[in-house]
């Protein structure tokens, strides 16, 4: 190979690789390069040009004074010394001390984030004229969702019913049907309740089965009303309709005897106050009902008592009175106080709000578009496809999105949206009570409690998951492999408890590190909850209206909580595995 390529290495196995001969006779031709030399500094070097880079923050500060030279160095002529000249780029600023000081940046800064969204909208609307933005955006107004609950009998649906016709949702000659075919039937007082209760049993009975539905206006603010059953036998129907609502308005009967079985335990105004509680809403409106009647005839009196007792249960079931809580005197019958204020000659002693006066400044509630898509489903039906029911608990719902729907994970599309008028419309927005045309499943695939969620980060579908649990009432003790009916968002589900965790002590509130061995009446307890089917559910702490849930057994409501851990393939027996293999290594470093 040396003899082929003469700039080659030599390679010979046992010795080590030897420059060419070529190479090296070259190399001793070359004349070493001299060394450079370098002129002595005899001044100060000039100072580099200060550059300063604005991107958003405080004015830049000047650069500090350079100091004199020492004496020893001798100053030269100012002509000698030449300042190098650096060309700055577009998006720097060169600062100079003797300069004075420049016009305001207009770049952005934290501190204009804060004022600049403020100042564009006060900028848009001294410009623009209101017809222009109506017509350019639309008059969206706020919207509530509200729930009318109680003892049976104390007037939710008749409530319902004359908000209803005062607002002009259901028109005079609607009204004078139903009045007629309720005096054919002897029922004349139960007319304004028909424009809610539909179904002939209702009508027949004067007793809401289902959660009735209906939707109003006011000038401020839209609002959808859920006319919730009253009576203990249909509770489960009443928990689905509290877990669509922003707003409860419980109502109560001022006549006499009625307030107090109502009260009373067995009677169905203390569950339905820590139901709603349960179910996440945060504002009560007491309304005290049937104020016209022979019995009370808008006496104070009377009015005083029901406040004094209601007051201090409410406030133990976790409401402000404060700030959470208002009472109300009407009469739903004759129309008092509902949207008008009470006149003095029927009332002279009130001189608060009438309801709808009420709701339109209520603080709004606060709505999570930005989050992930999250509908639970409560209702479902075939009209032309399937559709579904719910209301939008995050997120923002489009026409034509490609959704999942869990936790059978059934990819679908939405093809049509409807509001509360059946009108439809393109995108609807979280707290919104909607019905959605989906095109990729079919109806007899989807069940009440499924959620409408978004593929990029859909909701959790579990069969295990561990929660605090407060006992609210029980006969006997509550041991492991207790069962009972889990009600959570629209889902009613079967549910075992496979074993109790901690207990919290009450002196203390400190959790035990020993699970317990039973739970009883008034115990707060960490406990493992298991389903036979996944079901869709979350964290407390991230979404607290798919984290909270009411435990049922015997038609009475057992236990109250939330989730505070969610079990999904096994990652509490990885947590337990890993925790014990710190405990042997720790043992062994001790031995």
């Amino acid at each position: 190979m040396s003899k082929l390529n003469a700039g080659a290495f030599e390679f010979v196995p046992g010795r080590r690789f030897t420059v060419p001969q070529a190479q090296a006779q070259a190399a001793e031709r070359q004349p070493t390069p001299p060394p450079v030399e370098r002129p002595e500094q005899t001044e100060a070097p000039p100072p580099p040009p200060t550059i300063s880079l604005n991107i958003g923050g405080a004015k830049p500060t000047p650069p500090a004074p350079i100091p004199a030279p020492s004496a020893a160095i001798s100053e030269p002529p100012k002509s000698e010394v030449k300042k190098p000249t650096v060309p700055a780029p577009t998006t720097a600023t060169t600062s100079k001390p003797s300069t004075p000081a420049p016009a305001p940046s207009k770049t952005f800064s934290t501190q204009k984030s804060k004022t600049d969204t403020t100042a564009i909208a006060k900028e848009v609307e001294a410009v623009a004229d209101q017809a222009v933005l109506d017509d350019l955006y639309g008059q969206v107004k706020e919207h509530l969702n509200i729930v009318f609950i109680g003892h049976v009998d104390a007037g939710k649906s008749t409530m319902g019913g004359n908000l209803l016709y005062i607002t002009g949702m259901v028109d005079k000659r609607t009204m004078e049907k139903y009045e007629r075919e309720a005096k054919e039937l002897g029922r004349e007082s139960w007319y304004l309740s028909w424009a809610l209760d539909s179904t002939p049993q209702e009508r027949n009975k004067g007793k809401t089965v289902e959660v009735g539905r209906a939707y109003f206006e006011t000038d401020k603010r839209r609002y959808t009303i859920l006319d919730a059953p009253g009576h203990k036998t249909f509770v489960p129907s009443m928990i689905s309709g509290a877990a669509q609502a922003d707003v409860a308005v419980l109502v109560i009967s001022a006549r006499k005897g009625e307030f107090e079985t109502g009260f009373e335990k067995g009677g169905q105004t203390r569950e339905h106050i820590m139901l709603v509680k349960t179910a996440g809403v945060s504002k009560v409106v007491v309304v005290i009902n049937k104020m016209d009647d022979s019995t009370v005839a808008w006496d104070k009196t009377r009015y005083d008592e029901i406040k004094e007792k209601l007051t201090p249960f409410i406030k133990a079931a976790g409401f402000n009175p404060k700030t959470d809580v208002t009472f109300l005197p009407v009469s739903a019958y004759t129309g008092v106080n509902l949207k008008d204020r009470a006149p003095k000659n029927i009332c002279p002693w009130w001189d608060g709000p009438a309801l709808l006066e009420h709701l339109d400044i209520m603080p709004m509630v606060d709505r999570r578009i930005s989050a992930p898509l999250m509908m639970p489903i409560s209702e479902k039906y075939k009209d032309m496809g399937t559709v579904i029911v719910g209301k939008i608990e995050s997120g923002l719902l489009r026409r034509g999105n490609h959704l999942i729907l869990m936790p059978n994970k059934d990819e679908v599309e939405v093809t049509a949206i409807y509001n509360e008028m059946e009108v439809e419309v393109s995108q609807a927005l979280c707290g919104d009570n909607v019905r959605v045309r989906l095109r990729g499943v079919e109806d007899e695939d989807i069940s009440p409690g499924f959620v409408l969620t978004s593929p990029l980060k859909p909701i959790h579908a579990v069969r295990q998951f561990e929660a605090q649990l407060a006992i609210l009432e029980h006969k006997n003790i509550i041991c492991a492999g207790y069962s009972a009916v889990m009600h959570i968002h629209t889902l009613s589900e079967e549910v075992t408890l496979p074993a109790l965790l901690h207990y919290y002590d009450k002196a203390t509130g400190r959790k035990s590190r020993k699970p317990p061995q039973f739970a009883k009446k008034g115990q707060k307890i960490v406990a493992l909850i298991e389903t036979t089917l996944p079901v869709c559910v979350e964290r407390f702490v991230d979404y607290p209206q798919l984290g909270r849930f009411t435990l049922r057994d015997e038609g009475r409501t057992i236990a109250i909580g939330k989730i505070t851990k969610l079990v999904e393939n096994g990652t509490i027996l990885e947590e337990v595995t890993e925790g014990v293999n710190n405990l042997s290594v720790g043992a062994t470093a001790a031995v």
